[in-house]
């Protein structure tokens, strides 16, 4: 049974009227301010989201007083208005209200042709969009539109539908509010805009509009134009117009579209229809200055009358983002606060890296975790020796590994893509990766047969060895073949933006940086220092790893010195281009952290070339690799019992440190280093490493004739640390919170296995998000703040800082600075979204108008 109509279920929009975005849409609220603005926008009139959801149920408005606002015998559009453009909604339908009579009448006024064309068109699109009918059953080939054939798309209509086509604007004014309403509702579209970030009520709104018909006999036509690049953004007049059109036709070009501005291609619109060309121009400056915003204008003209029918923010890349909000504050429309509020952290990743072409074909092969953002083409290979040899021809290779270790470290440097079918988001390849701005796909759906060097797909397609694909580091997809690929694109509205991000920034963005080329990196994208140097990774070198190897299998102390003598100067150089590179600015340095066992080779062939290079038995070789394993190597020998169990690796860095630091003083450089002590979860640990680094330092001092000064800290990774900070902090000048660490001991989780099950855990609800992408603010966070607020109960004065991925998440950067911390520290790839998401805290939102 029908439901009684309701009242007060529509609002006519005017200059005054009560239209708001929260309860009409997005499209009503702009079309408001285009009247406003005092554009030719056709008489509207809004429905807010509660009428669409009364319709959605069966309950319709007045129809009749709705049409008689337009007036009988009027043409309507219906087009959807969301809370956000971005959240989609059902197609626009145009011409409702298409009638015998309105027919009849519209020959006279513009021929039968033209009015038979508008007729069939409407149809066609009624049956098909509104009616859900067969589109086959409507296709009027290549006959002559007019009468007969529009009696035949009625008749055809009546078959398919079982009643007659509807010959009453009210008639079918109710079946298309009902089909759209409905189509909101439908849970396909409900899914797509909560991917789209709508909350699972959004609202929409309906705006029904009279038609301006762009078909005439005069000049008529539909078009749109917009007044930047939606890649660039830079000024730039693009879109089409197309005579005796409606709607977006002129989108799709074809036949008898025109350029807008003089082009030597073909006709324009400027050439065309000056006066009409140089009225949108304007329009498109007023809408610039007044919205304060680039619009994309869709437009009709009518017998020659221009009317505007919508305008929205135009598409644009995260390139033409930038630059369009960099120009309009240079231009004083919107304050430099305002650009900055404008822009999405993340989506400076498109600014950093290659990615993909959006308008290319993709092949995917397989999925996995998206690691590190960017896109790179190479041929697979199967072993880090692999890619520095393909990297030694100049040929690019993605390195395929069942999960990557430090021993794999110079073959990550030497790839152009890292791809795992283990780890998760915060695993030692993802980690890595990010570090060196390598893109990167962990935990993909393949089997990996690393003897017969092929991947399978879960489809069945196998890759081999040589073959060649394209990682998406941004999707997580595994691409067959080359797939083309657009470049990183910093230019001077990039520049521009981080410059007055630092200007209001007051939290700040270190960068993690383990080699000279990352500390370079870290200049480039602003980085105010290091705060991670993370030693271990230096020792990577073939050369060095020989001699760290000696150094493991040393029976005798005058041994163990002997190796740890000849990696000094290494460590010393190391030391001295990183103090150069940075410039005085401070360097934070984590002294040596992994289990000896990463150093040694897993597989027997590795072995078997270790005994030949320490001149050993095999047996030799393969009884200390079992002696060092571990059942759990994240909790056992390492870090600072390392350095308290095997002290001369601790002192040989500290006098590298300090031999580095008395060269460069020698010289008039400043340098203070930071030297941090890593897994610590005891006071007394604590005090034990200080007395000998300070020991070391008095050495360094006496021997050099160097006076310099050094801060010792401690890397906050254990619950206990967290705990007793306020013990801790009575021998450290610093506290780090390695983030990634803590959150694997306070779960009991480990971020290498994570994520196997991970996706499951946020599906099922049990995390609602994974805490090694997204720092868990309510467990690991009450950690972190209950040791900062212990640490400097300890010392006043204590410099508190995070390191790891956590730290470049906008999320958790709002967290620590709210917590008082003084700086983050992130990859290099990361600090521009680090410093821009910073400078968001502190930015002053715009007063609403």
């Amino acid at each position: 049974m029908q439901k009684p109509a309701f009242t007060e279920a529509f609002t006519e929009i005017t200059q005054t009227a009560p239209i708001e975005r929260g309860l009409h849409g997005e499209r009503s609220k702009c079309l408001q301010r285009l009247i406003r603005l005092g554009l030719p926008v056709p008489r509207t009139v809004a429905l807010p989201f509660e009428t669409v959801r009364r319709v959605a149920s069966g309950q319709l408005p007045d129809l009749k007083a709705l049409i008689d606002v337009f007036g009988d015998g009027r043409l309507l559009s219906i087009r959807p208005s969301p809370g956000s453009a971005e959240w989609g909604g059902p197609s626009a339908m145009l011409n409702i209200g298409m009638t015998d009579d309105v027919y009849a009448k519209l020959c006279k006024g513009i021929g039968v042709e033209k009015a038979s064309i508008l007729y069939l068109g409407f149809i066609q699109a009624f049956a098909v969009d509104i009616a859900h009918l067969d589109p086959e059953t409507f296709d009027t080939g290549d006959g002559v539109p007019g009468p007969a054939m529009i009696e035949a798309q009625k008749q055809a209509y009546a078959d398919e539908a079982d009643e007659p086509f509807p010959d009453t604007a009210e008639a079918q004014l109710s079946m298309v509010l009902r089909s759209m309403a409905r189509a909101w509702e439908g849970t396909s579209a409900r899914l797509l805009r909560q991917a789209q970030g709508a909350p699972e009520d959004a609202g929409l709104g309906l705006a029904v509009q009279e038609m301006a018909l762009g078909i005439g006999r005069s000049e008529s036509g539909s078009g749109v134009i917009q007044f930047v690049s939606s890649a660039t953004g830079m000024p730039q007049i693009t879109g089409r117009y197309l005579a005796q059109a409606q709607g977006r036709d002129a989108v799709a070009g074809g036949e008898g579209a025109l350029y807008l501005t003089k082009d030597p291609r073909g006709r324009s619109l400027e050439e065309h229809a000056p006066d009409v060309f140089e009225a949108l121009v304007h329009m498109g400056e007023v809408c610039r200055t007044r919205l304060r915003e680039e619009m994309q204008i869709e437009f009709t003209i009518e017998a020659g009358r221009l009317a505007v029918l919508d305008a929205v923010r135009i598409p644009r890349s995260s390139r033409a983002a930038v630059t369009i909000a960099v120009a309009l504050a240079r231009d004083a429309i919107i304050s430099k606060d305002e650009a900055i509020l404008r822009i999405s952290p993340p989506s400076l990743n498109e600014l950093l890296h290659r990615r993909v072409d959006p308008t290319a074909k993709r092949d995917v092969f397989a999925t996995g975790i998206a690691a590190s953002p960017g896109a790179a083409t190479g041929r697979l290979v199967f072993t880090a020796r692999e890619a520095q040899a393909m990297a030694s021809r100049d040929e690019p290779s993605i390195l395929v590994r069942r999960e990557t270790s430090p021993e794999d470290i110079r073959g990550m440097h030497a790839a152009v893509g890292i791809l795992t079918e283990r780890g998760g988001g915060t695993s030692h390849a993802a980690v890595i990766a990010r570090g060196l701005g390598v893109p990167c796909v962990v935990g993909a759906q393949i089997n990996l047969r690393r003897r017969a060097r092929t991947l399978t797909a879960s489809d069945g397609r196998v890759l081999k060895a040589g073959d060649m694909v394209t990682l998406d580091g941004a999707k997580g997809e595994i691409l067959l073949g080359e797939t083309p690929l657009l470049e990183p694109s910093m230019g001077d509205g990039f520049k521009t933006l981080m410059s007055w991000a630092d200007e209001i920034g007051d939290i700040g963005v270190r960068a993690n940086a383990d080699t000279p080329e990352e500390a370079r990196l870290a200049r480039t994208f602003g980085a105010s220092g290091i705060g991670l140097c993370r030693t271990e990774h230096m020792f990577f070198d073939e050369t060095r790893l020989t001699v760290m190897r000696e150094m493991i299998f040393a029976d005798a102390a005058e041994d163990r010195d002997a190796a740890l003598a000849r990696l000094l100067p290494m460590q010393r150089d190391d030391f001295m281009r990183l103090f150069e590179i940075m410039e005085g600015q401070p360097v934070c340095i984590r002294l040596f952290d992994p289990p000896l066992h990463e150093f040694l080779p897993a597989e027997r062939e590795g072995q078997r070339d270790l005994a030949e290079a320490l001149g050993k038995p095999l047996s030799d070789i393969t009884r200390r690799v079992e002696a060092l394993s571990e059942f759990n190597p994240m909790l056992g020998l390492r870090g600072v019992r390392l350095g308290i169990y095997v002290p001369e690796i601790y002192e040989m860095q500290a006098r590298a440190i300090f031999e580095a630091t008395a060269a460069l003083c020698k010289d008039g450089t400043h340098v203070v280093p930071e030297v941090m002590i890593p897994l610590v979860s005891a006071k007394r640990e604590v005090e034990m490493v200080k007395g000998r680094i300070d020991a070391v330092a008095a050495a360094v001092r006496s021997e050099t004739g160097a006076d310099f000064d050094y801060t010792l800290g401690v890397m906050v990774e254990t619950p206990r640390a967290a705990l007793r900070a306020h013990e801790i902090a009575a021998n450290a000048a610093f506290l780090s919170f390695g983030t990634n660490d803590l959150t694997q001991m306070t779960y009991g989780l480990s971020r290498d296995d994570a994520g196997r099950f991970m996706g499951a855990y946020v599906r099922e609800g049990v995390f609602e998000e994974d805490p090694f992408q997204r720092m868990d603010l309510d467990g690991v966070g009450e950690l972190v703040t209950l040791g900062a607020e212990r640490g400097r109960q300890g010392r006043p004065d204590l410099v508190l800082s995070v390191c790891g991925e956590h730290a470049g998440d906008p999320a958790a950067i709002r967290f620590v600075r709210e917590a008082g911390f003084n700086y983050v520290s992130c990859s290099p790839y990361r600090v521009p979204l680090a410093r821009l998401a910073a400078a968001q805290l502190s930015a002053k939102p715009r007063k609403k108008r």
